[in-house]
């Protein structure tokens, strides 16, 4: 219940409110939160009852992943949420800041499953580590672009990473059982 009403006042908070989080350079930490930790620590708590940090670790890897949605998002519309008045970390910090937020959240996304797999011997956890190179490719074309059209590309290639790399990892999981 108190996941699920933190869930809901982030939410509201994000766009409303007195201190709009995604207008004050907070959305990326709130997303990273809700769509990764809370997402999959919550599903998993109610399910099994607890909450291990090695699941707090995998909820970050869908976590970081949402957050580079949010990054090429922000910096595609760094200039026009600066005249709007927004100040998103891409405005706060510029355009290089939120790339490097891209590839470094890409690395963070994949090497969770790498130090698992490594740590408790479950080479299966490597099959998410498939999309590395798709990732840190995304974050190359995104230094590359320069209009609308091509970020919205690297925006939707993110969100398919997004899938394959959750689809990958929760086969991983699967076999290392």
């Amino acid at each position: 219940l108190a996941v699920g009403v933190a869930s809901v006042l982030s939410g509201l908070a994000y766009t409303g409110g007195p201190y709009p989080l995604g207008y004050n350079g907070l959305g990326d930490i709130f997303v990273f939160v809700f769509f990764g930790l809370v997402a999959v620590g919550g599903t998993y708590f109610v399910q099994v009852g607890k909450l291990p940090w090695d699941i707090l670790l995998l909820g970050a890897v869908p976590g970081a992943l949402s957050t580079n949605l949010l990054a090429v998002n922000n910096f595609r519309d760094a200039e026009t949420d600066r005249k709007a008045g927004k100040r998103t970390l891409a405005v706060r910090c510029g355009a290089g800041f939120a790339l490097a937020e891209h590839g470094l959240l890409g690395v963070l996304a994949h090497g969770i499953p790498a130090f698992l797999a490594w740590r408790d011997h479950h080479p299966w956890l490597l099959l998410s580590f498939l999309t590395l190179p798709w990732t840190l490719g995304l974050t190359a074309r995104l230094a590359r672009s320069n209009d609308g059209p091509s970020c919205n590309r690297v925006l939707a290639e993110t969100a398919g990473v997004l899938l394959v790399n959750s689809l990958l990892l929760a086969a991983g999981l699967a076999l290392s059982r």
